[in-house]
């Protein structure tokens, strides 16, 4: 189905930060399959523990015990702070579970007609909850009518939360990226995620954080969450979880997820042997390279460099991101950059029609890192 603008261009080959076209060309790939392949592409260390999981065990289903799923829920429960885990196959399945907890938590708490708060600009995924969820009327156009129950509010805007008094008695979440990627790499205040788990807690909402784009170690921590030492009450994952495989994961603390029961979700595929050794292999390589101090390293220099290049100029709006997240916003349109890009042989992406957003490999080196840097500066500064 013609579901998608694709590029006139196929790709056959990979390693590291590259890719490899059909015509034996190299592309430096500064977005990761859209933050999914970080410890880059055919990883020998990921390739061979797939294949070595496939030639024993791929697939049982959740009717009987899965140990390497239950070794990856320690590994999650370990560096998240959280206790309990489902396992699926995509962010946007990850979503939906996080959605189903709060809504199970309301009707728990005796709440009928529950509301979760959401964010404008937010992109939780493209089923029809996570699509009502998100907070982009041009995603959610020719679907309608969309699933009740969300409220959308401003996105870094703590105050938005005390207009909502017609609603106020039946909120049951807030549920948000921590910092938004398909909206265009906005990155909230300092402190905003702070006072959003204290408004929860006084108020007896439930904190979900949708980190399928910012978590395992993207923004220079395992988890976005934790630059401000806060503990939500469900977090999702996917992306670069499986390094390429699918795999999606909800997280939540025990007294939430005790709410969920036989028979009240589930999943064919989630967590299946071969889904989790992959994710197992990729949490091991991640910590062993301490890639999440990386990350942080490397986008505080390409953030500056930026800053140095093209903060002057009359085009560019606002340079932000962290880690290995950044976004340079510019004045106007600049999809056309990913095209241009592509002559250069540099892999892009433009998040909001006016942000160019950069979501390189974890495992990138100084010198892709300054390649990266450098044709993005001649690009913007050719418009």
């Amino acid at each position: 189905m013609s579901t998608y603008q694709r590029m006139d261009i196929g790709f056959e080959s990979g390693h590291g930060a590259w890719l490899v076209d059909q015509r034996g060309e190299r592309y430096l790939d500064a977005l990761s399959g859209v933050a999914v392949c970080s410890l880059g592409h055919a990883n020998p260390e990921i390739a061979g523990v797939i294949a070595k999981q496939a030639g024993r065990l791929i697939h049982t289903s959740n009717l009987y015990r899965i140990p390497l799923q239950e070794k990856l829920a320690d590994r999650l429960t370990g560096i998240s702070g959280l206790d309990k885990v489902f396992f699926c196959n995509s962010g946007a399945e990850a979503n939906e579970t996080a959605i189903k907890i709060c809504r199970k938590y309301a009707h728990h708490k005796q709440v009928e007609d529950p509301v979760i708060v959401v964010m404008n600009g937010s992109f939780h995924g493209r089923t029809m909850s996570t699509l009502s969820a998100t907070g982009n009327p041009a995603i959610q156009a020719g679907f309608s009518p969309l699933l009740a129950g969300f409220r959308h509010v401003p996105y870094d805007d703590i105050n938005a939360l005390d207009k909502l008094d017609d609603v106020r008695k039946r909120i049951v979440a807030v549920m948000l990226e921590p910092i938004q990627g398909e909206g265009g790499v906005v990155v909230p205040t300092p402190g905003y995620l702070q006072a959003l788990r204290e408004i929860c807690n006084q108020n007896g909402w439930l904190l979900a954080l949708d980190e399928v784009q910012t978590g395992m170690c993207r923004t220079g921590a395992w988890f976005a969450y934790q630059h401000e030492n806060i503990l939500p009450d469900v977090v999702t994952l996917a992306k670069s979880l499986g390094n390429g495989l699918p795999i999606g994961a909800c997280l939540a603390s025990e007294a939430v997820a005790e709410i969920m029961v036989p028979g009240s979700h589930g999943s064919t595929f989630g967590g299946n042997p071969l889904a989790s050794a992959a994710a197992l292999a990729v949490i091991e390589s991640m910590s062993r390279q301490k890639l999440a101090g990386r990350a942080g390293e490397l986008g505080t220099i390409m953030l500056k460099r930026f800053g140095d290049e093209l903060g002057r100029l009359d085009k560019v709006v606002e340079i932000r991101g962290k880690g290995l997240m950044i976004g340079i916003e510019l004045a106007g349109d600049c999809t056309e950059l990913v095209g241009q890009a592509l002559k250069q042989r540099l892999l892009i992406n433009v998040a909001a029609k006016r942000v160019v957003r950069l979501l390189p490999p974890l495992i990138i080196s100084d010198d892709e890192m300054n390649q990266i840097v450098d044709t993005v500066c001649l690009l913007i500064k050719s418009l």
